[in-house]
């Protein structure tokens, strides 16, 4: 079966199964994005942005390309879990993707099982990294961040980057709640970064959702998850 459990330094996730289970997981994803006959159109292709990222980490997770535990160093193992490391905000925002365009589409009680599964453990989650913080964060599970953001993308970019330049612990991750109020829709924070996007936009001559996140400076492959 499918776990998750918190990185050590409180960045994110460690997703972990089986290459069945993360097969089963990974098709689950894939029935939800990239299928527009289904879905609103408006915000359709950021949303797919979104998921498309969180899939492809899956899909590499049960390729054993990511992190993997065999049977000869878990004894406790009848044979290889395969795994992936994934921020709180990018799973978070994710999920939120994810059962938007749920909605819209023809869903299996395994489908359902499956999302249901992926909650139960990232509260999980939240809770063995840190019960005080978790209290105030594990309502982003259920609602909260905005599913229907046409540039929901963009935001998952930008509070992702603002979390890692915490670089983690207890007090980074108590202040999460707070950053992604930024997602929830008409929130000041919610407005101010719309504003934001806008003016840059109209700066560049570009589509608001075209937009992408000024972090070359961020060295993403020396994070301490």
């Amino acid at each position: 079966m499918m776990y998750i459990n918190p990185t050590k330094k409180g960045l994110g996730i460690e997703i972990w199964g089986t290459y069945d289970d993360l097969r089963l997981f990974y098709n689950t994803i894939s029935k939800f994005w990239n299928n527009t006959n289904n879905l609103p159109q408006k915000g359709s292709e950021n949303r797919d942005h979104l998921i498309s990222g969180f899939s492809y980490e899956i899909r590499k997770a049960k390729e054993g390309s990511r992190l993997v535990r065999n049977p000869s160093q878990f004894p406790s193992l009848l044979q290889e879990y395969y795994g992936v490391q994934v921020s709180w905000v990018h799973a978070l925002f994710s999920l939120t993707a994810i059962k938007f365009n749920m909605q819209y589409s023809e869903t299996s009680k395994l489908d359902i099982s499956q999302i249901l599964l992926f909650e139960f453990w990232l509260e999980d989650a939240m809770m063995k990294f840190d019960g005080k913080g978790a209290k105030e964060l594990a309502g982003y599970i259920e609602d909260g961040l905005y599913g229907a953001n046409p540039c929901i993308y963009q935001y998952m970019r930008s509070i992702n980057l603002d979390f890692f330049i915490l670089k983690g612990g207890v007090r980074a991750f108590r202040k999460l709640p707070q950053l992604l109020r930024r997602g929830v829709y008409y929130t000041e924070e919610y407005k101010d970064y719309q504003k934001f996007l806008e003016n840059e936009a109209q700066k560049l001559k570009c589509e608001v959702s075209d937009l992408e996140l000024s972090d070359d400076d961020f060295d993403y492959e020396s994070i301490e998850w």
